[in-house]
């Protein structure tokens, strides 16, 4: 449906427009964007629906003409919709504004279809990534890297790194969409699977990353078929080093060496943290953009005793 370009209207709010910002509408709060248009198109042509913002909870309706947005605001404006559920919308009229290319990035995997894990949503493109053996098989490509990611490339290929790193072509990219109170399982991502760069882009909503190197072999984390366990050890278990890391919205982390072959990563499963005595609420999503490359030989990292390669 394209990327959004409108926005809440500041000040004249009863000027009238072929666009209507919805509140109480949108993924996060339970309604597809075609269940929305199945709605809205009873008065109109519409042009399209797009994320009005981060929250993945108020849209914009763009129709053909003025006069169905005016049908659509005077029928459904502060009323309980039948048709979604008796959710009743707060509308406006809404006026051309720019938008972040953030915001562009999450309209662009909103219109495309999510795989539901048994927590969160998942997007793979270039290779599927299966959790069962956390791995990918790469005899079967998806084909190329969707085009909306490529100023995100463009602007990886520009960061100072080693590694070789300008050899290297992102080739695989998962997109996950976090509920708040949702994490990830303790893990290294499997070194046969993928080189040794990988980055990692936060949207919409912040997070606590934490990485633990498990002094003991024996007690690390074992690769599981479900990505959404809860978290096994004890909190006040001695036997692994703990580094966390925050990653606001438009952040990118970069894992490689050590950090990557080493450590275990993971988001714990809460709805608030602690950011230097300061609390963070978790959104009411979190998306991350995940960029591999997919190995072609076996891993030859130093890190023998977590490669599955050596063992």
């Amino acid at each position: 449906m394209g990327f959004t370009r409108f926005g809440r209207p500041k000040g004249a709010q009863g000027q009238s427009s072929p666009n209507l910002y919805v509140a109480n509408c949108g993924p996060a709060v339970g309604l597809s964007y075609d269940t929305i248009v199945s709605v809205f198109r009873a008065f109109g042509e519409i042009k399209g629906v797009f994320a009005a913002d981060e929250s993945g909870a108020r849209v914009v309706v763009c129709f053909a003409e003025e006069g169905c947005a005016q049908n659509a605001f005077n029928a459904l404006n502060g009323r309980p919709c039948a048709e979604l559920g008796g959710r009743s919308l707060h509308i406006r009229y809404s006026v051309l504004q720019p938008t972040s290319q953030s915001q562009e990035f999450l309209a662009a995997v909103d219109e495309r279809p999510w795989k539901n894990l048994s927590k969160r949503r998942v997007q793979h493109y270039g290779y599927e990534f299966c959790y069962e053996t956390r791995n990918v098989d790469s005899r079967k490509n998806l084909g190329e890297l969707p085009a909306f990611v490529s100023p995100i490339l463009k602007r990886i290929a520009l960061l100072p790194m080693r590694e070789d790193a300008e050899a290297i072509v992102l080739d695989q990219l998962t997109v996950n969409e976090y509920p708040p109170g949702v994490g990830l399982s303790p893990h290294i991502d499997t070194h046969s699977a993928f080189e040794g760069l990988i980055f990692s882009l936060s949207l919409a909503g912040p997070c606590i990353m934490e990485f633990r190197r498990y002094l003991d072999e024996g007690l690390t984390p074992r690769a599981s078929s479900s990505s959404d366990i809860e978290i096994e050890s004890s909190e006040n278990n001695s036997n692994f080093l703990r580094r966390a890391i925050y990653l606001p919205p438009r952040s990118l982390l970069l894992l490689s060496g050590e950090a990557r072959y080493a450590w275990n990563h993971y988001i714990p499963h809460h709805k608030i943290d602690m950011v230097k005595d300061s609390v963070i609420r978790r959104a009411s999503r979190r998306v991350s953009f995940t960029f591999r490359k997919v190995r072609a030989s076996p891993c030859q990292c130093e890190f023998s005793q977590y490669c599955d390669s050596q063992r």
